[in-house]
């Protein structure tokens, strides 16, 4: 699948295929073109993806590696007015860095423009060691300038320091690199203007002749001829080689150069004069900064790969024996659309070189969870067609029919909160938000196409003539809205405590993704203790913590900014039986940290303003309501339970806060359905009472769905490793508090405005059918 062409045109066949299965009316038609697009579509993607090991891309938390988020220093112009960054100044500096990273020889870099002004680079493979020496390379603006020196500078200087001399006007005093250690250069009085400049530099490369290294430099046509001009008129005297305001070299122009070469010497190791080559070689226009720096070993990320793999596969036995034991025969029916799901999901990502990532590896694991989701709705309205006394075969088709809207309404929320996720977040977290797209999308396809198919095959073959499901709860009639006033002390208890919590713990609650600083992780051979590790170190605002994963034990630091290589050192030397290595390292600046709690902010802003107008949209405004107290309230009572617990808020929590609000939506989705449908079908009765049966007529999938998610994010919290484990126990914590809220509070909050608002609900849902039917006509 590597020719655009030959994918863009197989896409465009399955695209017409689906139109074919969506438009026909014909029920033998429809078997034959939904089994061709099946098949079409798993061939396609099971071509795309093997062998796993070379189509899925790994992002470097499991592949090990480094990025660095970069940033675009803004200076000041002539006029003292800070400088506009421009993309053409951004692209400039993308190349120069590409170049730069090209000299480290590692494979796959990314190096990625982040609009208006920073810049992602992500070197696979840079080990612990090297990070400094990168960090270096990739930052060194290299602003190299040939500048006269004055012809009486040995005699002027003395005088000027005497204070019998007045320094020339245009000249400033310069000391040159010393070539002896502990020795001091000779002062200079350098013209404060170039002559020239880097610009005009073709090409850069180190030399060693036997003695010393030094760089050799080829100049541009246009470089050429300024230089012979230059050297031709101050035969004699000196001109300093001026780079990043250091002198490093002073000779003496015995001569015109017209042949466009020169030479740096000096007193240079052999990197140093590679690097130098480097740097002036690819000359960074725009002086850059580092802003976070995420450094992860290859150990630690084959580490997580294994943890997430086992956290999945018990997901997935757990939810499996559980749709086998509950559905039976169409439980076997479901799995075999589970199965699909992940062959697209994983045709997908590899076909669109989609990254893998730590977070991502949990989105599928939650993809898992949700996917039985769109089945059980399916089967419990089955069951119930059933119940009414219809045939089969009509019971099937009735029951995908009348668990459309809440399938594709439920998803369509997901869909936005992974949406604004993608968008918002950056590296592993983004990772997480395709996973979750695409795992959604499949699971919908799988449920509305794929199990349709099956069920359609096998009554027709006469190899499946009834269903038999276990019945959890048989026509549960609980009286929900009755607690509704016990279920609005409880949760407005539980707000008022969560905010209290949240306020208490004030900036601990944030981690280094928020508040800025080190982050570092150091494997041990031999533990060492906590108290121990501070003593050691004696710095403020140092936090110590020791963690087990699986059979190793770590020291987790977190330090004040770019304090992580004098903790290791330290360390190190203090306690070397340890064996103590860094196998994680990040180091995020005060300004990142600043910008991505506020697009944190942002995302989940724009997350619920997007549910409240689709939700608006499709039912009513008290119904968009309800939903957007009942996520506000799931949110913060996470968050404070998260906090109770001592656990920080990082960038990955940011998915998790949008997942959990997504879930909530998604669940709130399928119990409005059924109180839109009982509303529209006039059925007899207070809107309360209605309400009241239309929450136990999906109490069951409620509690299904509920768990199924639970169970996969339960294996993922005791056997994704430490990194996923506070997500997962935020997903926990946010499944549980959601369940409630789509029954105590969303529904309430419906019936409540309603009230206020002195109109009949069902009136109020026949208006926004009516505005509906307008708005697509």
């Amino acid at each position: 699948m590597s020719s655009p062409i030959l994918t863009f045109g197989l896409g465009l066949v399955l695209l017409v295929l689906f139109g074919f299965y969506l438009a026909s009316d014909d029920p033998r038609r429809k078997r034959i073109v939904g089994l061709v697009l099946t098949v079409f579509i798993c061939a396609f993607a099971v071509e795309s993806f093997l062998p796993l090991s070379t189509k899925i891309r790994l992002g470097l938390d499991l592949k090990g590696g480094t990025s660095f988020l970069m940033r675009l220093v803004t200076e000041k112009d002539d006029k003292g007015e800070t400088k506009k960054i421009t993309p053409d100044m951004l692209d400039q500096a993308v190349e120069t860095i590409r170049k730069r990273v090209d000299q480290f020889g590692t494979s796959e870099p990314v190096i990625s423009p982040q609009y208006p002004d920073r810049i992602l680079v992500q070197i696979p493979g840079l080990t612990s060691a090297n990070v400094d020496e990168a960090r270096h390379q990739l930052q060194k603006v290299a602003k190299l300038e040939f500048k006269l020196v004055h012809p009486e500078s040995a005699s002027l200087i003395p005088q000027i320091e005497a204070g019998t001399a007045i320094t020339p006007p245009g000249y400033r005093i310069q000391t040159e690199k010393s070539d002896k250690p502990n020795t001091p250069g000779i002062k200079l009085l350098v013209k404060q203007r170039p002559e020239m400049t880097g610009e005009s530099i073709k090409a850069a490369y180190p030399q060693f002749n036997g003695m010393a290294y030094s760089v050799s430099m080829e100049f541009t046509r246009e470089g050429t001829k300024q230089f012979a001009k230059v050297t031709g008129e101050n035969v004699g005297n000196l001109l300093a080689i001026v780079l990043d305001g250091e002198v490093q070299s002073a000779p003496r122009i015995n001569g015109p150069i017209d042949q466009g070469r020169a030479e740096i010497t000096g007193q240079f190791t052999d990197v140093e004069v590679r690097n130098l080559a480097s740097v002036l070689e690819n000359p960074l226009q725009t002086p850059v900064a580092i802003d976070d720096t995420r450094s992860v070993s290859a150990t630690l990320g084959s580490d997580s790969i294994r943890s997430g793999i086992l956290a999945g596969l018990v997901g997935l036995l757990v939810v499996s024996l559980a749709v086998l034991i509950y559905y039976r025969a169409a439980g076997v029916i479901a799995l075999v659309g589970l199965v699909v799901n992940m062959i697209i999901l994983f045709g997908v990502m590899s076909l669109f070189n989609f990254v893998l990532t730590l977070p991502g590896i949990a989105g599928i694991i939650l993809t898992v969870g949700m996917a039985v989701d769109a089945n059980v709705l399916i089967y419990e309205r089955l069951r119930e067609e059933l119940a009414a006394g219809k045939s089969f075969t009509t019971a099937i088709d009735a029951a995908f029919e009348k668990a459309f809207s809440a399938i594709f309404d439920a998803n369509v929320t997901t869909l936005i909160t992974a949406a604004i996720l993608f968008w918002k977040a950056t590296g592993p977290v983004k990772g997480f938000a395709v996973t979750l797209t695409v795992g959604v999308i499949a699971s919908v396809f799988a449920a509305l196409v794929v199990t349709r198919v099956l069920f359609s095959w096998l009554t027709h073959l006469g190899w499946l003539k009834e269903v038999r499901m276990a019945n959890l709860l048989h026509k549960p009639n609980f009286d929900f809205l009755g607690k509704r006033k016990i279920a609005a002390l409880i949760s407005i208890t539980l707000l008022l405590g969560s905010i209290a919590i949240f306020a208490i713990r004030g900036e601990r609650n944030f981690g280094i993704d928020f508040r800025g600083g080190d982050l570092l992780r150091l494997s041990m051979t031999q533990p060492v203790a906590e108290n121990d590790a501070r003593e050691a170190l004696k710095m403020d605002d140092v936090v110590v913590q020791k963690e087990t994963s699986g059979d190793k034990d770590f020291l987790q630091i977190r330090g004040p900014f770019d304090s992580s290589a004098k903790i290791t050192k330290t360390l190190q030397e203090k306690f070397p039986q340890a064996g103590l290595v860094s196998v994680q390292n990040d180091r995020v600046g005060a300004v990142v940290g600043k910008q991505l709690a506020i697009n944190s902010a942002i995302a989940l802003g724009l997350g619920m303003l997007g549910i409240l107008v689709y939700v608006t949209l499709r039912f009513e405004f008290s119904f968009a309501l309800g939903a957007l107290v009942a996520l506000i309230h799931d949110v913060v009572i996470t968050a404070g339970v998260f906090s109770l617990f001592g656990r920080e808020f990082s960038l990955v929590m940011v998915g998790a806060i949008l997942t959990i609000a997504g879930y909530s939506i998604n669940d709130t989705i399928v119990v409005y359905d059924r109180i839109r449908e009982g509303l529209r079908s006039g059925r007899k009765g207070s809107v309360e009472s209605i309400m009241n049966a239309s929450i136990n007529e999906t109490l069951n999938r409620t509690i299904l769905t509920g768990g199924a998610t639970l169970f996969s994010m339960i294996g993922l919290y005791f056997l994704g490793g430490q990194a996923l484990n506070d997500f997962a126990f935020a997903i926990l914590i946010g499944i549980l508090v959601g369940t409630y809220s789509s029954v105590y509070i969303a529904s309430p909050v419906v019936l409540w405005w309603s009230k206020i608002k002195g109109e009949a609900l069902d009136r109020q849902i026949k208006k926004s059918d009516t505005t509906q039917i307008a708005v697509q006509h």
